[in-house]
């Protein structure tokens, strides 16, 4: 079995990049106040009480506690049935694990995730998401790509017999 230790690094890193841009977010952006990047991104600190998209907020702190630890549980074991040779999809689960992880410690810490990326235009936006949605969201994207192309990775069938393999119909020569 293939280390696990670059993607124990990778769940580390994620988590402390995730909550990191997280302090500075809390300490140094108003709250619901926009402040545009460029024309369709700004940053807008909100929080959320529920998960992905604020669904499930009536579940309360606890209940959503015990949904992401049982989501992380799963993802672990997925990730640990996966063969070594799937990169990606390993790299995948990493960062499943370390988004999810960054979020729950939003929650266990403050009772709610703090959101801070706007995507929008004039007439529309897009929900508000922080760095953990997007680990989680890139995460998925890879875990599903690396399905998508591992038949490439899956020995093809062989219609050719061994030289020495006699054709299905031949009789024996005890016949």
């Amino acid at each position: 079995m293939k280390s696990w230790s670059p993607y124990a690094l990778l769940v580390v890193a994620a988590i402390a990049l995730d909550q990191w841009i997280k302090h500075l977010v809390e300490t140094g952006l108003p709250f619901q106040e926009k402040l545009d990047l460029v024309p369709f991104l700004a940053l807008f600190r909100t929080y959320n009480t529920g998960i992905a998209f604020s669904m499930f907020s009536s579940f309360g702190d606890t209940g959503l506690v015990v949904i992401a630890v049982l989501v992380v549980a799963f993802v672990l074991y997925l990730a640990t049935r996966t063969p070594s040779g799937h990169v990606i999809a390993r790299t995948g689960f990493a960062l499943i694990i370390g988004g999810a992880l960054g979020n729950l410690i939003d929650r266990a810490v403050y009772g709610h995730v703090i959101d801070y990326i706007l995507f929008h235009t004039p007439v529309w936006s897009f929900a508000v998401f922080n760095l953990a949605d997007a680990f989680i969201s890139v995460g998925a994207a890879l875990v599903v790509f690396d399905e998508l192309i591992g038949w490439r990775r899956e020995p093809k069938p062989s219609n050719a017999k061994p030289s020495n393999a006699k054709p299905s119909n031949a009789k024996s020569s005890k016949d």
